[in-house]
């Protein structure tokens, strides 16, 4: 792992719960988690003229024994001219290789709360028995000894992990189908990239390390979800699968991620360095590529978490909002296969 990718997971971590988010299907869900061929969800289409943005919505979790039908996005792809990720965060840390091997000792420990405390002395008594309840549960007595010296946040991702794990799914998204199409085809891609300068990596992390962080209301919202939500979450990735798209808008999201990227961006560091109206400014990189790249190209293909794609103010409400026309999967009279 490169130093500027340890440096964003210490920083930035929760702005990709993911997204940055399950080895047995548990017993006690309601719902029974999809396997085998799926044809997965529709493309939205975005049309500038005659120039067009297929875009799939990706999901995660998924059903860890799902293998969708992948002929759409692989005709999208061969017929692109371009493809437009999703938004990311590069953190710029220009080291060089003997920098980073000074770098990496200072790693060691940044997950872990200032001064040592543990979660017992920094988590209100009742969410901290909660806390106990489910990590016994899905970790076990014997596990997880160590996560509790972590800060809140990275330990509730810790235990949102195994929850999801245990649960029959996978925080693997499509992402690998995707790859593998566009590097056979040898497309151009677009990387919308909002950057932040990182001028001395190793004050940076001793400050990190130091400096406290107001990840409480994350670290709730998590065990909420796990506890509440897991059963929604499955069927959630039921409908991704099946491409019942009317089904993913009118399931509610308990999603904690805003929680926990306002945790991170409300730290002293983040604000010093402009991170502190992050997701916005993630839109907004990716807003003004996807008008670009409809001004230039026939066709591209992209791809954005549907959480972005369906919500009221998500991605494609900005680029409505635009004069762009935008249609869902079920909107769309016409496909990428010919």
């Amino acid at each position: 792992m490169t130093t500027p990718a340890l440096l964003r997971g210490a920083l930035l971590a929760a702005c990709f719960f993911a997204a940055s988010a399950f080895a047995q299907t548990s017993t006690e869900l309601a719902t029974v988690v999809v396997t085998g061929e799926q044809p997965g969800p529709g493309l939205w289409k975005v049309t500038s003229g005659d120039h067009v943005l297929w875009i799939l919505g990706t999901l995660s979790p998924l059903p860890k024994d799902m293998h969708w039908q992948s002929k759409e996005v692989e005709a999208a792809i061969a017929s692109a001219d371009a493809v437009l990720e999703a938004p990311r965060v590069k953190v710029d840390a220009d080291v060089g290789f003997f920098g980073k091997l000074a770098l990496m000792p200072t790693l060691i420990g940044v997950r872990d709360n200032p001064d040592h405390r543990t979660l017992q002395q920094v988590v209100p008594p009742e969410l901290y028995q909660r806390w106990i309840a489910l990590k016994t549960k899905y970790f076990g007595a014997g596990r997880g000894r160590n996560i509790e010296t972590w800060r809140p946040i990275f330990a509730a991702i810790e235990l949102w992990n195994e929850a999801i794990k245990r649960a029959g799914l996978t925080r693997e998204d499509v992402s690998d189908v995707v790859d593998r199409a566009v590097k056979a085809r040898g497309i151009a891609t677009i990387k919308p990239t909002y950057k932040v300068d990182v001028p001395d990596p190793r004050a940076l992390v001793k400050e990190f390390k130091q400096s406290a962080m107001d990840d409480i209301d994350c670290f709730s919202k998590t065990l909420d979800r796990i506890d509440g939500d897991i059963g929604t979450m499955a069927v959630r990735a039921n409908a991704w699968a099946t491409g019942d798209v009317a089904k993913l808008r009118t399931l509610p999201d308990s999603d904690q991620r805003q929680a926990c990227i306002d945790a991170v961006t409300g730290t002293k560091i983040a604000k010093e360095r402009g991170v502190t109206d992050l997701p916005d400014r993630l839109r907004a990189a990716w807003v003004d590529a996807a008008a670009a790249t409809l001004a230039k190209n026939r066709i591209t293909f992209g791809r954005l978490p549907i959480t972005d794609l369906i919500a009221p103010d998500g991605y494609l409400a900005a680029l409505q909002a635009k004069g762009f026309r935008v249609e869902a999967p079920d909107e769309v009279l016409d496909s990428p296969i010919e």
